[in-house]
């Protein structure tokens, strides 16, 4: 999850929790929503101690406990009148608030972490959501804007009808994950991967391996039910491919699989699917990220594949794959 997303959920959350009279306490929550991704700056500690990495020890309960026991000391004395205890409650709600949002999405997260390397990952969410980026930027510029320029109950009215709001968007990603999830058993996939759209969904299959790559895969709308046939892929690439002339688009497929991960470690390492399409210089094949669009398009790899030669030559793209 993005980190204004998280500061403003734990801004309301801290808001439903302690309501409009201790606003205070509603800041230390929303800081706590954000401190957790400050890992970041452990980043030299953690090529020695990876417990250090980002989404590692400050995304666990023992993390945000210690961040917030920090906030606890320290809050008096840098704001007189705080009271401490409610200062820690305020901070571990908001801090809790961070490891689930990020648990609540494809990103992994350790929550018991170091006694237990057991993950939180729901798949109920992309980490980053255009749509949701857009719904808070859009919910702070109306807070900011009606600060000092509202009456107290209209600022009141707007921090509870964002609460529902957000709560309702959990709600209702929550609630497509376990149908999606009953889908996914029925049909026996292997993972599932949301959208940017809380409707959308695909089901996916993958079985990846030295030499070969199999997919399926399948579109599900939420509400609406599946709305793709299911499409498949199975790619078997030889040991050693030897230059030569391409005739199919089978062989095409299998010349162009061994670059992918040279290409782009981060396609190699995601769900894809790729398209071939023929033209006079010979093949075009792209593979593309099933997990990552935006906007209809998709981060992948463009393969030209010399249809006389059997050369490849590769490049990292975005654009649009003709089958979604």
């Amino acid at each position: 999850m993005d980190l204004f997303t998280h500061i403003l959920f734990a801004y309301l959350l801290t808001f439903a929790i302690w309501g409009p009279t201790y606003p205070t306490y509603i800041a230390a929550g929303a800081l706590a929503g954000a401190l957790p991704d400050a890992d970041i700056l452990l980043y030299p500690l953690s090529r020695r101690f990876p417990i250090f990495r980002h989404h590692g020890i400050t995304h666990s309960l023992l993390g945000v406990t210690i961040i917030a026991l920090g906030g606890a000391i320290l809050g008096p004395y840098l704001v007189p009148g705080l009271n401490g205890y409610l200062t820690f409650l305020a901070m571990e709600g908001g801090g809790l608030s961070h490891v689930f949002l990020d648990g609540f999405t494809h990103f992994s997260v350790p929550p018991l972490a170091p006694f237990s390397t057991k993950e939180l990952r729901l798949d109920a969410d992309r980490a980053v959501n255009f749509a949701t980026m857009t719904m808070t930027l859009l919910s702070f510029f109306v807070l900011i804007s009606e600060r000092g320029a509202v009456p107290l109950h209209v600022w009141i009215v707007t921090a509870w009808v964002l609460v529902g709001v957000y709560g309702a968007y959990l709600v209702i990603r929550g609630a497509g994950r376990i149908q999606v999830q009953r889908l996914r058993r029925r049909d026996g996939y292997g993972g599932v991967i949301p959208t940017g759209n809380p409707r959308r969904w695909i089901l996916v299959d993958e079985s990846p391996g030295p030499g070969h790559y199999r997919i399926r895969w399948r579109e599900y709308r939420w509400g609406t039910g599946y709305t793709t046939p299911e499409r498949a892929l199975d790619v078997e690439a030889p040991p050693e491919i030897r230059p030569g002339p391409v005739e199919t688009e089978g062989d095409a497929l299998a010349r162009s699989l061994p670059s992918i991960a040279k290409a782009s470690r981060f396609l190699a390492d995601s769900y894809r699917f790729a398209e071939v399409s023929r033209d006079e210089r010979g093949y075009e094949v792209f593979w593309y990220s099933l997990e990552f669009t935006t906007f209809g398009r998709a981060p992948g790899v463009l393969a030209r594949v010399d249809a006389a030669t059997g050369d490849v030559a590769v490049r990292t793209v975005w654009r649009s794959p003709r089958g979604t």
